[in-house]
């Protein structure tokens, strides 16, 4: 039987908190629960969690400055939430190392899915460890250090983006559809998700340069091999 899985959840509403936190109790997690910037990565440090359940919001300070310590600790995967469904504020959580996020008012069925698949995806990178280094022309991936190198210069990535980056370059110039990356980075598959993998694919064009990823309109991206 596999371990209970810890989740770190912080948010600043009472009742959300609570309602956040029944759920997954009931779905079989371990719940850690803070209400505030501070707390949540004192929370974090004592806790080790497995992932963190973020809202963007708090006193203290916000989501984003709590990713970014968290992050700078040990990598974990962290779902933001968010009552602002605008792309520049959804960008600024993926730059500070944020994998997901949820726009409230969210359904705890959707929340629990995203839960599962994030702790998916985690699992399939450690199998995915075994693999050695590919090189695409100027940009180099080591599937098992979780490391890529852009013309010899080493490009930090968030866990999401490096794993979206390692699904492109395993199919060079082939098409994969935004539902076939739903499905093999996030681990689901909903058309309602499509807008996750444009902000991902915008943050790693910012970090590999925009033109090693290629858009093709009304299908998907593919990865496009330099020199």
């Amino acid at each position: 039987m596999s371990p209970t899985r810890r989740i770190l959840l912080v948010e600043d509403e009472p009742v959300i908190n609570a309602a956040v936190t029944d759920r997954l109790v009931a779905e079989g997690y371990d719940v850690v629960r803070a209400y505030d910037g501070p707390g949540a990565v004192e929370a974090f440090t004592a806790s080790d969690p497995d992932l963190v359940l973020l809202d963007v919001m708090l006193p203290g300070f916000d989501g984003h400055e709590v990713c970014r310590r968290i992050q700078a600790v040990r990598p974990v995967p962290v779902l933001m939430l968010t009552a602002r469904d605008d792309e520049a504020d959804i960008l600024v959580g993926l730059a500070v190392g944020a994998d997901d996020y949820l726009t409230k008012p969210f359904r705890m069925r959707e929340l629990v899915a995203r839960v599962a698949a994030l702790l998916r995806r985690v699992d399939r990178a450690a199998e995915l460890a075994v693999r050695g280094a590919t090189d695409l022309g100027d940009v180099r991936v080591d599937a098992a250090a979780r490391r890529v190198w852009v013309a010899d210069v080493e490009v930090h990535l968030t866990p999401t983006e490096f794993d979206l980056l390692l699904c492109l370059a395993m199919n060079p110039g082939v098409v994969l559809t935004r539902e076939r990356l739903l499905d093999e980075v996030w681990g689901w598959a909903d058309a309602s998700g499509t807008r996750t993998v444009d902000s991902h694919v915008k943050a790693l064009r910012a970090k590999i340069g925009a033109d090693r990823v290629r858009t093709v309109h009304g299908v998907g991206y593919a990865f496009e091999v330099g020199s």
